[in-house]
């Protein structure tokens, strides 16, 4: 199983990343990559760019080294009403958005009712397209909840390679994970694989996405970033 489109990374535009726009895409032209959706982080989050970055992102060319650029954005949930830092008028300019929870934009964890709530109501967003990094422990959820939400909605559940390194700072993302993606293959709910690459190398890596994806003995057929036509059949804001 490889993936041929990388849903989630960031550039030099998010603050705390290393590399161009030019670079992340020559390096997934290199790695045989059909797409490459670049998210900068939304405004919220300390460091990150400003409104104005995603308001002009109109004059970005949408095809470099013959890979296909997503330009989109990966949003700060701002609390379990599922408020994001972008207004819908800019997100609909946008090629992709994931929402995700941000330590530093929603704060510490609300409890587990709160947190699950905060998805559920993002998710309602024709514009959200991917929930990024749903596995983090520091933040419960009730999963089956989730994925039943994920369903309904068509939104993407993200299986975030990073989260799962050994020496990451998010919580029980593996077991989270895990029980994740059982429920999704109970419940037939497409997943997709991003990197949450900060530096170019790290483009297309699921050294450790891969392991928890064959522990839950996953379908290919229920991830959505295997073709660049399939993934963006399923994205939510072109259906």
């Amino acid at each position: 199983m490889k993936i041929m489109v990388d849903t989630h990374t960031h550039t030099l535009a998010s603050g705390h990343a290393y590399n161009t726009i030019r670079e992340m895409a020559k390096m997934a032209a290199d790695k045989g990559l059909e797409g490459l959706a670049l998210t900068e982080h939304a405004p919220q989050m300390p460091g990150s760019c400003h409104l104005f970055y995603f308001q002009n992102l109109k004059v970005v060319p949408r095809e470099l080294y013959g890979v296909r650029l997503l330009m989109g954005t990966e949003l700060n949930i701002m609390d379990e009403t599922g408020r994001v830092d972008i207004a819908q008028n800019w997100l609909e300019q946008m090629d992709i958005a994931i929402a995700s929870i941000h330590t530093p934009c929603y704060g510490k964890s609300r409890g587990k009712e709160e947190n699950t709530q905060a998805y559920l109501n993002v998710m309602q967003n024709e514009l959200v397209d991917i929930i990024g990094h749903p596995d983090d422990g520091r933040f419960e959820v009730d999963y089956e909840a989730l994925v039943k939400a994920a369903k309904a909605t068509g939104t993407l559940l993200e299986v975030n390679n990073s989260s799962l390194r050994p020496d990451g700072f998010r919580k029980d993302t593996y077991k989270n994970d895990l029980e994740m993606l059982r429920l999704c293959k109970k419940y037939d709910v497409m997943v997709t694989l991003g990197s949450d690459a900060h530096v170019d190398v790290d483009i297309a890596n699921t050294l450790y996405s891969s392991a928890v994806l064959r522990e839950a003995e996953f379908p290919e057929e229920l991830i959505a970033n295997t073709s660049l036509a399939k993934l963006l059949s399923v994205l939510k804001r072109n259906r």
